[in-house]
């Protein structure tokens, strides 16, 4: 990775910034072993598993207080926790591939309880379909409205190829689970530990924590149901899994404790809705790497990127920051006294997504502008797309960063520094979208005049949804907006704090957001364009033949001359039908008080968290 220049993972925009004096270093109240992280979106809920609240600021309070059987290091690199467990695979067959995971022992939960296989048979619970069906918790194939709101049934591996019902050890530390096939990234899993015990105590109407014998029996009567199939006890746990952490405020007073029982590093003690969440150091962890460091509270804390941040950071009141700056936020940060900046290629890209239907799961009804896959809505959103000026926001907002980074031209392959990038871009259609500025627009201005002869005077009107607390973004919007008028276009720009839970409003004809990396897999695309894909939030639909390349990319191993032929395919059908335009790789940068030790970015999220465990003041 070159450090020559600063990269920036995540979205900001223009703002005026902090003159070039240098500001006071961080205030020493902070360092009695406290952290405060940065985020710019408010937290929106509690399990990013849920449909709807897949933000990062959420699942990276899920990282702190759970661990399972692996993470990535800052290189990308997949780790096997063997502190917690192992697994391996049993029967490597065509049609019978079988992997045993097993928990090591003396593992527990933050309420002392011991963690055994028994906890990982909530994975079936939650995403097989077949378990669903078959214990009353909702039919899939018929759409029904499943008792466990997962956004992984519709995308993840482990609802798509399970098959039966997993086998328990007699011990109980080992289970085993069968798929139909071998798939990609096959240990990239659902599969990990939940508190059974807790769930099942919340669900007959406990408020406190229990004693560990009381916690055991708990989780033998969640086995009875699980294994009986008892629908009313399941039906309850589901509800308070897809419901109860849905709340962004926590009251230590009034907030039910059975609902933090976790074996992370950090258990959630309290938030207040739109400004922060607190954690506490989980004494009892044992079920990841060795904390290394003297970190007692984390707080993650809700400040606007741009200014703000780096007025927080030279406060005192934010330790750790990664986010989306301008170039004059980054001269900023690099005039801190007291404070590290660091830079690296972000794992996150930028995107304008047109809605063309209903969000496949609840989704109110599309019937705007874009509706649809005929000639009429195909063209207006071909025309609002080449007349995105991509090239004059990359100039303004991300070359004054890093002027190596150019526009985006695949959604397959984010990153021009990936081997297959050229190779895709060359033939997925996404030449449409390119030229100079000028010409872009007459082209775009002449389809839309197919259908509105006066445009430029009586222009089609466009609810863009713009992701808020960024000003890079702010300022993103500014250029769009402007360019899109002189192709016929009135776009009303709604900005919104709490954007995420948004994203699946059919009010909205358009917004742009990033999609951020977790993982390396080979299929992780085919959530975002699938039919029924959980992050397909604008209703996209190319009918069964994309459904089927995606699918094909999920579940099949594929070399990179293969993979980049699929991807070529999937990303025709999506610059042809105009669904989205890729603007670019995010640069990212990382800030911090220096006297906090251990702290290395990484480009797949969390960013700046994943090895908490090495923090120190």
């Amino acid at each position: 990775m070159k450090n020559k220049k600063l990269r920036v993972a995540i979205v900001g925009s223009l703002s005026i910034l902090l003159a070039a004096s240098t500001v006071t270093p961080p205030a020493n109240a902070a360092k009695n072993g406290t952290v405060i992280l940065h985020e710019p979106n408010p937290l929106s809920g509690f399990n990013s598993a849920v449909v709807g609240f897949n933000l990062v600021t959420n699942s990276t309070i899920g990282y702190l207080t759970g661990i399972g059987f692996g993470y990535y290091d800052s290189s990308r690199t997949w780790v096997q926790n063997t502190t917690f467990g192992s697994y391996k695979v049993t029967s490597n067959k065509a049609t019978d591939f079988r992997v045993q995971y097993t928990v090591a022992p003396g593992r527990v939960w933050s309420d002392g309880t011991p963690i055994n296989g028994v906890d990982l048979l909530s994975s079936h619970m939650i995403y097989s379909r077949d378990y669903a069906k078959a214990a009353g918790l909702g039919d899939w194939a018929k759409g029904d409205k499943m008792a466990f709101n997962a956004a992984g049934l519709s995308s993840s591996t482990y609802s798509l190829y399970q098959t039966g019902d997993p086998v328990l050890s007699a011990d109980k530390m080992s289970v085993t689970f069968k798929y139909k096939q071998k798939f990609p990234d096959w240990w990239l899993t659902v599969i990990g530990p939940r508190p059974v015990h807790a769930y099942t105590l919340n669900a007959e109407g406990k408020t406190s924590l229990q004693t560990v014998a009381q916690n055991e029996a708990a989780r033998d009567r969640w086995y009875d149901a699980f294994v009986a199939k008892d629908t009313t006890l399941l039906k309850k746990i589901g509800d308070i899994w897809s419901t109860s952490y849905n709340s962004p405020d926590v009251n230590a007073a009034t907030t039910n404790p059975l609902l933090w029982v976790g074996n992370g590093g950090f258990n959630v003690v309290s938030a207040v809705k739109g400004q922060s969440v607190t954690l506490k150091a989980n004494p009892l962890y044992n079920s990841g790497p060795k904390v290394s460091g003297d970190i007692k509270n984390i707080i993650q804390k809700f400040v606007a990127d741009g200014n703000p941040v780096v007025q927080a950071l030279g406060n005192g009141e934010v330790s750790l920051y990664s986010g989306q700056q301008t170039a004059d936020g980054v001269a900023a940060l690099k005039k801190l006294a007291g404070v590290t900046t660091i830079g690296g290629l972000g794992g996150a890209y930028e995107h304008v997504d047109l809605r063309s239907g209903a969000y496949f799961s609840g989704g109110t009804p599309y019937t705007g502008l874009f509706a649809g896959n005929g000639q009429k809505a195909t063209d207006l959103r071909r025309a609002f797309l080449l007349c995105v000026p991509r090239q004059e926001i990359v100039e303004k907002l991300i070359a004054t960063i890093n002027s190596e980074i150019p526009p985006l031209r695949s959604v397959t392959v984010p990153s021009h520094e990936d081997s297959k990038y050229a190779k895709v871009i060359a033939a997925n259609g996404s030449s449409y979208y390119v030229g100079t500025q000028d010409s872009l627009n007459k082209r775009s201005l002449s389809l839309v005049q197919k259908y509105q002869k006066d445009a430029v005077k009586n222009p089609l009107k466009v609810n863009f949804l713009v992701p808020g607390n960024n000003a890079r973004r702010a300022a993103q919007a500014l250029l769009l907006k402007a360019n899109l008028a002189k192709c016929g276009f009135d776009v009303n720009l709604d900005t919104q704090v709490d954007w995420s839970p948004k994203l699946r409003d059919s009010k909205y004809d358009a917004t742009f957001f990033a999609w951020a990396a977790t993982s390396t897999a080979q299929g992780s695309i085919r959530a975002n364009w699938r039919s029924d894909g959980s992050n397909n939030y604008s209703g996209a639909n190319s009918g069964p033949g994309l459904d089927a390349i995606l699918d094909d990319v999920f579940g099949r191993p594929m070399s990179d001359s293969v993979l980049s032929t699929a991807f070529i395919k999937i990303e025709r059908e999506i610059f042809g039908k105009a669904y989205t335009l890729p603007l670019y790789q995010h640069p990212s940068v990382t800030a911090y008080d220096n006297d906090l030790k251990g702290v290395k970015a990484s480009s797949l999220s969390p960013v700046k968290e994943w090895n908490f465990w090495d923090w120190k003041y």
